[in-house]
């Protein structure tokens, strides 16, 4: 079977993350559900990286194998977002080189964490309001430290599904100031279950003095 290569973007709101779940919602449940019946027939679907609950994404990339379309149509990617729901949107969907891996084939991950240092109407879900004054250049001299080659097992949960070492590369933290918003942007190839959430957590930590 063919493998065929989709990007995604969606609003991980109302999902418990990327990954099929049996008891919940997760992206990636109704995504197959969209390719079954865009596609003869559809398996194994893989996404780049996993993604927590609530958590969004501006373009998981993801595979799956594919027979033909089940109807002639030109436009595979307006096919498939026939059948998602609006938080949920197929951007791209084309054949792949033999061999595609979205995971394996991954030259790195990017995480945002937006924090919002004013109230706002327009925040929710996206955006982490802090009441509290921070001060960014203790949380980029803290960022600093933890760059580069090490072991970040104190950031981490262990995961049972997905056992593997703590120690690996990140490769940039930036911390960047827009308006109202702190933008903090991390550059890793992957990055260990919870890693990046609890990293953000000790920043701003150190940002509040603490």
């Amino acid at each position: 079977m063919p493998t065929y290569r989709i990007d995604l973007e969606y609003n991980g709101f109302r999902y418990r993350g990327w990954q099929v779940q049996k008891n919940a919602v997760g992206v990636a449940n109704l995504v197959d559900t969209a390719c079954k019946a865009v596609f003869k027939e559809a398996r194994s679907l893989y996404g780049a990286g996993r993604t927590d609950a609530g958590v969004h994404a501006l373009n998981q990339v993801a595979h799956i194998q594919v027979t033909a379309p089940r109807f002639p149509t030109k436009n595979l990617v307006m096919s498939l977002n026939d059948h998602l729901p609006k938080d949920i949107a197929a951007t791209a969907c084309a054949p792949a080189k033999e061999g595609f891996d979205a995971r394996r084939d991954a030259v790195g991950r990017i995480y945002l964490y937006q924090i919002l240092r004013r109230r706002s109407a327009f925040g929710e879900g996206q955006t982490w309001w802090l009441k509290d004054r921070l001060d960014v250049k203790a949380m980029r001299q803290a960022a600093e430290a933890l760059v580069g080659h090490h072991d970040y097992a104190a950031f981490s949960d262990l995961d049972p599904e997905n056992p593997k070492t703590t120690v690996l590369d990140l490769d940039k933290i930036e911390i960047v100031e827009q308006g109202a918003l702190l933008l903090l942007r991390f550059s890793a190839r992957f990055y260990l279950w919870k890693m990046v959430r609890r990293i953000t957590g000790y920043l701003v930590e150190v940002g509040r003095g603490r």
